[in-house]
């Protein structure tokens, strides 16, 4: 009798750790960037939001190079969101009291992606707060925008360029 437990639960481990390994082996990356501008003169601890121009998603690009397709693809989540000060070149996020980015695309609502509240940073980058939201509709679009709102904690007094390096995790399914 103890022979047939330790035989299932042994099975029970082999199942759940190939099911761990084959997940492993169908999750993949795609990673995106776009740039936008948060302008100067705003008036300190007002919200200002702007909006991005269409980002292609590369989605099926990607897909294909990891023998998947759209149809497949079983979960989708935002992994990493980094934003870094390009210009000017000594600028830090010293002037943000807050960020929040959102995501749609034409035929989807917008949802919030990620997010940074209370900042006190001296660096030029900043790793935002990712929201678990399932953003398999907006990857596998051909584009989709992103909204941003900032608020300001001291004046700003000339634009600032931001650079956001987007990373999602991909999971497909095999059958």
């Amino acid at each position: 009798m103890k022979t047939k437990n330790y035989i299932a639960v042994a099975i029970f481990g082999l199942i759940a750790v190939s099911c761990s390994v084959i997940d492993d082996l169908l999750t993949f990356s795609i990673d995106n960037q776009t740039t936008f501008t948060i302008p100067s003169g705003f008036p300190v601890n007002t919200a200002l939001e702007f909006v991005t121009p269409d980002i292609p998603s590369n989605s099926s690009t990607v897909f294909e190079n990891n023998n998947t397709n759209a149809e497949l693809v079983k979960d989708v989540k935002l992994k990493e969101m980094k934003l870094t000060v390009t210009n000017p070149a000594n600028k830090s996020f010293s002037f943000l009291k807050s960020i929040h980015i959102y995501i749609s695309t034409n035929n989807t609502d917008e949802i919030e992606l990620a997010f940074l509240d209370d900042i006190n940073s001296t660096s030029s980058t900043l790793n935002l707060t990712c929201t678990t939201a399932k953003l398999d509709k907006y990857v596998k679009a051909p584009s989709f925008k992103l909204r941003t709102k900032a608020i300001t904690k001291e004046t700003i007094t000339q634009d600032v360029s931001v650079k956001a390096d987007i990373k999602f995790q991909v999971t497909a399914d095999p059958f």
